[in-house]
């Protein structure tokens, strides 16, 4: 017989594992009121989300890095009959955040219903053993329950990515549970009522839209949050950071991060391509195709350190991250190309102590 995996073993493992200290040690020291079924109060759950350091000395890293009365809207949202819909644009850790909710709230992060645009109602409601269906005709035993249905079940948080990716009268299958707190089974004559407890999070990359846009019936039955992309320089270079760091670990790559000048580099490319002047604002310059988000910086700056530690000596330097950075940005062939080697030209080239990056760069074509 073959044995689970330990969570020291698994590539990633889920938030509830690899946090499970922190989570067990808010448990012991939370005394507030926690809504019916919920494994921690709001106050707990928002401290587990941005960190801080307990009565008992216990230190909780942050997951978030932003705006605490983002999360505490998030947190009191879920709190109530109305799901929560996590909003930005790519890389603004909207999965993330919705996974460690999860695992905060329920115990639980691994009820999901991964958005595509093949998927079937089933995903939202249920589906059908067909051997035993065929053999005993539409029974309980026979029906195959839904993440969402599991849910309502046990009173525990469900999670939908890419929301806007789900065909339109596949998305409305939420309705009639968003609202009426129930699931009928009319093959059975039957119905699934949420216990407390249930509750939904679903997250939609707002550059999606036109792609299968919300019914105004179902954008009524959920509270909307924007994620937006980090404020300052700092606060970006510093979530890269924390998470390339957690990344290494993981990938038993050694420490290859002394210097965070990479990281800044990285970043201030990624800010200054998204909005369209650099950081003096003295320069415009033209934005790519490409996204370049926060998470596309963690990638980056992940591949630099993998190049480093097995290629090189272990320090992330500009020879590491250039292939990554171009790829990044460039990913029309004519067009992305255009923009950043105008970019190359016009501000890398410029800055004495980006010389090193530059020729990296160049010598990538």
């Amino acid at each position: 017989m073959s044995e689970s995996p330990s969570p020291t073993t698994v590539l990633r493992a889920h938030a509830e594992d690899a946090h499970a200290d922190e989570l067990a040690a808010l448990a012991a020291v939370d005394d507030r009121p926690r809504p019916p079924r919920w494994r921690l109060s709001p106050w707990a759950v928002t401290t587990y989300l941005l960190g801080g350091t307990l009565d008992d000395g216990t230190e909780v890293t942050p997951k978030y890095l932003g705006s605490r009365r983002l999360m505490e809207v998030a947190v009191a949202s879920l709190a109530t009959d109305r799901a929560l819909l996590l909003l930005g644009v790519p890389g603004t850790a909207k999965t993330w955040v919705s996974e460690h909710l999860a695992a905060a709230v329920s115990g639980s992060s691994t009820l999901v219903v991964q958005g595509t645009a093949g998927t079937p109602e089933e995903s939202l409601r249920y589906g059908w053993n067909y051997a035993r269906l065929l053999a005993e005709g539409p029974t309980r035993a026979a029906l195959v329950p839904s993440p969402v249905m599991r849910a309502m079940e046990t009173g525990t948080l469900v999670r939908i990515e890419e929301l806007t990716r789900i065909p339109a009268d596949v998305q409305d299958a939420l309705i009639t549970i968003l609202s009426e707190k129930h699931l009928p089974i009319p093959e059975l004559d039957s119905e699934v009522q949420a216990q407390q407890g249930f509750n939904v999070i679903a997250t939609a990359n707002n550059r999606d839209k036109g792609v299968n846009d919300l019914s105004s019936a179902l954008k009524r039955r959920f509270n909307t949050l924007v994620l937006p992309l980090p404020d300052t320089l700092a606060q970006e270079v510093e979530i890269v950071r924390t998470r390339v760091d957690s990344l290494g670990r993981s990938l038993e790559l050694p420490p290859g991060l002394e210097s965070l000048a990479e990281i800044e580099r990285v970043v201030t490319i990624f800010r200054e391509l998204r909005s369209g002047v650099t950081a003096d604002q003295r320069t415009t310059v033209k934005s790519p195709s490409a996204t370049l988000s926060t998470a596309e910086a963690i990638s980056v700056m992940t591949n630099g350190l993998s190049l480093a530690a097995h290629f090189g000596d272990g320090v992330v330097r500009a020879d590491d991250v250039a292939a990554g950075l171009v790829g990044a940005v460039v990913k029309d062939p004519v067009q992305d190309r255009i923009v950043w080697q105008e970019y190359l030209e016009t501000v890398v080239k410029d800055r004495t102590e980006w010389t090193d990056l530059y020729r990296a760069c160049r010598e990538l074509g």
